[in-house]
């Protein structure tokens, strides 16, 4: 290739598949339009507390992938860190996600595994066959009263809409355990990198043939001067929003500090609905190997995302389904142009699954040049 690869985004996506293609001797560059990498997972000193704050909301790196494990560590020592989950809920505090300690506690039981799991099952509702909505799911896993405390006002408030109108798979990712495992996370490999997320990005980008470039728009007129843009932008953003703009939900925080431990744990979940708020963060204890006397917390308030607003979540309901077709058709008809990522993709993805897609995603396009082939529109498909 003569002309330079362009990627537009500096968040994990961009980040990886630049480094992979700089290694390989293609000269990059790497626009934002922010003032710093990192993207979503950027991280920063608060001055006042001294703590590291994830600015965009807490990221908590967690995979089963070994390859990738081994990639974050090389740019990054990961520290240890178990995400132990608690909420509130009718003034009384619980362990997520829901375990035997959480189902004793809130039923004022001292049942063994066996007692609780048929206990459980004898409050579904059996008139509930497969479930369809993230309710039925519910009420199918663990009935009602389980359900209206620990799910129904969490959702609402998290998603803006009735769980009945959710789909049952968001909840088939919240399991159900019959010991007192209170760990939120399952997989093998766990951690905080010991600096932050974004020297960890910065390590990563760190190459010779790599050039960034912050506080950057992208302009689809730009990449007639690159042989290929790999676009980490959202999807319905890469055509100006000509179709219509697709559903997200953003997040407000509000910080506030305190002198000492405000709440004892690193998030605390609020599941009752007349509390607008869904959680608090303390971000002192998501770097639990560092000690702060003074700390800094995030109140986290989710609603729909708005033209100026920075998007988290894709929607991804039925009325999103047909736009969303329409724009997968509108960029399959570009050239020279792959959409990766979270929003390029319009898809949830966790960090190690962005990490995996972007290192296939590079690995997949060097061998397209190599065999004069054209590299793909999507990383994986929307």
């Amino acid at each position: 290739m003569t002309k330079p690869i362009l990627i537009v985004g500096a968040g994990l996506s961009g980040a990886v598949i630049g480094r992979e293609l700089a290694e390989a001797g293609h000269a990059v560059k790497i626009i934002d339009r922010r003032p710093h990498i990192a993207g979503n997972c950027h991280t920063e000193r608060d001055e006042a507390t001294g703590v590291m704050v994830h600015v965009y909301g807490p990221h908590i790196f967690h995979t089963n992938d070994e390859e990738v494990w081994a990639y974050v560590n090389a740019h990054m020592r990961f520290m240890p860190y178990v995400n132990r989950v608690k909420t509130t809920s009718g003034d009384k505090v619980y362990s997520l996600p829901v375990n035997l300690h959480t189902i004793n506690q809130f039923f004022g039981k001292t049942l063994r595994p066996d007692e609780a799991k048929a206990f459980i099952a004898s409050l579904s509702d059996p008139a509930i066959g497969e479930p369809v909505t993230f309710e039925d799911q519910a009420l199918k896993f663990v009935g009602r009263d389980l359900y209206g405390a620990f799910f129904e006002g969490y959702t609402r408030k998290q998603w803006g809409c009735s769980p009945a109108d959710l789909p049952a798979s968001i909840l088939k990712r919240l399991p159900v355990r019959f010991n007192y495992d209170d760990n939120y996370f399952a997989h093998r490999f766990q951690g905080m990198p010991e600096h932050g997320y974004t020297e960890m990005v910065a390590g990563i980008l760190d190459h010779g043939n790599i050039e960034v470039e912050l506080k950057q728009e992208f302009s689809r007129t730009e990449a007639a001067n690159f042989a290929h843009v790999f676009y980490s932008g959202p999807l319905d953003g890469y055509f100006g929003y000509e179709l219509g703009r697709l559903g997200y939900r953003t997040l407000d925080f509000e910080p506030f500090r305190y002198e000492g431990d405000y709440q004892g744990c690193a998030v605390m979940n609020y599941g009752d609905v007349e509390i607008p708020y869904t959680r608090i963060t303390e971000h002192k204890h998501f770097s639990p190997w560092e000690d702060h006397e003074k700390s800094i917390c995030y109140r986290e308030f989710s609603r729909e995302c708005g033209p100026s607003d920075t998007p988290y979540y894709p929607i991804r309901l039925s009325g999103e389904q047909a736009l969303l077709s329409q724009y997968v058709e509108r960029a399959r008809q570009e050239k020279d142009v792959t959409f990766v990522g979270r929003l390029g993709t319009y898809r949830y993805l966790d960090m190690d699954v962005t990490i995996r897609e972007a290192l296939d995603t590079a690995k997949a396009c060097l061998a397209a040049i190599a065999a004069g082939e054209a590299m793909p529109v999507f990383s994986v498909e929307p």
